[in-house]
């Protein structure tokens, strides 16, 4: 029986390379629930729980999410065979309702510890394992201005990083977030896939005049136009337009998966670990998917590198992923807290091998970055001062 005989959770603040604009916050920085898991085996597994904006987003927040885990979730996990993920996690689901982020932090862990239990990487302990290596990887042109989101995008085209680009609009008026978009889709042309995202933003008669408006520009996609709950309205948007509605925010489990195939509410579904509550549930979002015909996209928290891989493990499963992924959380940051940073190139995210996660901390980056560290005195106080 493998028991807890070591935890720790606390929160990382890295700064991000440009500002992020968002239809609900501009993000200067990501704010990170790191948490370390050791059992009796000297066996540590990491998880991580990442939100956007504080409670801009959503319900949960760091702050939130690593009081959850330290005083509701870990005296769950003393009492359990680590080694029994489903097992545990259902005891967990038992004594801590919704906390989504949390739970997803919590079980990212247990199974990063099972794979290196095994000696094979998380993917392997999803569904039928991973049936590819790499995942095609979207950039999200988020600084507002149109000249420099081009000058972004045709960069990322030349590196072969990105050329699927995600646009977040929302906070103009609909003709000009329009316009925006349009100038966008003419300067990369037929080299880049673009689409956006409002993060809810609209009412149901502005996403019907603001999604015929994108397809004519040459959007392809439209993420979570109107409020997550309006199934409905969604529905009704769905059946009236050319392009694509993504769900997003509509979906946190499989029970919303399914109540918005039945009511035809989106074309493609934005996974999302986090929002799911873990990768067992995400796994279930996508499945419940592929058998209604809706399209599939590994979506992002723009969670750091554990996050990050914990999502690639899960999305290498799936045998249908024809929208690609956003996994690109890492490279917003000024500063990777991997030992070795994520393999992105030609256009991907090559998604570790080894056991677990596959991945290890640096060390010296993650205490640097910690929010909970002691920062160190600037100059020496001599008496009498």
């Amino acid at each position: 029986m493998a028991t807890l005989s070591h935890s720790d959770t606390f929160i990382v603040d890295v700064p991000t390379i440009r500002p992020h604009v968002l239809a609900m916050a501009t993000m200067h920085g990501q704010s990170m629930v790191i948490v370390r898991l050791t059992d009796t085996d000297g066996i540590e597994g990491i998880g991580e729980g990442t939100t956007i904006g504080g409670l801009s987003y959503g319900e949960e927040s760091p702050e939130s999410i690593k009081l959850a885990i330290d005083t509701y979730i870990i005296p769950v996990l003393e009492a359990c065979d680590l080694a029994q993920v489903g097992a545990t996690m259902a005891k967990v689901a038992e004594c801590v309702r919704g906390n989504h982020f949390a739970k997803c932090a919590i079980e990212t862990a247990l199974l990063d510890m099972a794979g290196k239990r095994l000696g094979i990487p998380t993917s392997e302990l999803i569904g039928g394992g991973r049936v590819r290596d790499s995942l095609p990887v979207a950039w999200t042109l988020a600084s507002g201005d149109t000249a420099r989101d081009i000058g972004e995008g045709e960069e990322m085209l030349d590196r072969r990083r990105h050329r699927i680009f995600k646009l977040k609009i929302g906070k103009r008026a609909v003709r000009d977030d329009v316009a925006h978009v349009g100038a966008i889709c003419k300067a990369l042309g037929d080299r880049a896939s673009v689409r956006v995202d409002v993060n809810q933003n609209w009412s149901e008669a502005q996403a019907k005049i603001g999604m015929a408006m994108l397809h004519d520009v040459g959007c392809d996609l439209v993420e979570q136009p109107i409020a997550g709950d309006a199934i409905a309205a969604m529905a009704r948007l769905s059946k009236g337009q050319v392009v694509p509605l993504m769900a997003d925010e509509a979906l946190n489990g499989p029970r919303s998966a399914m109540r918005i195939a039945s009511a035809g509410g989106a074309g493609v579904f934005a996974l999302k670990i986090a929002q799911s509550g873990g990768l067992f549930a995400t796994a279930q979002v996508a499945a419940i998917g592929m058998a209604a015909g809706i399209g599939l996209y590994g979506g992002t928290m723009l969670e750091g590198g554990v996050g990050t891989v914990a999502s690639a493990h899960v999305f290498a499963t799936l045998p249908e992923l024809a929208w690609g992924t956003e996994l690109f959380g890492p490279l917003l940051q000024v500063e990777d807290i991997l030992r070795e940073p994520l393999g992105y190139g030609d256009f991907s995210l090559a998604v570790p091998t080894g056991p677990g996660l596959g991945i290890a901390f640096d060390e010296d980056k993650l205490a640097h970055f910690r929010r909970d560290r002691k920062a160190p005195a600037l100059h020496a106080v001599t008496a009498g001062a």
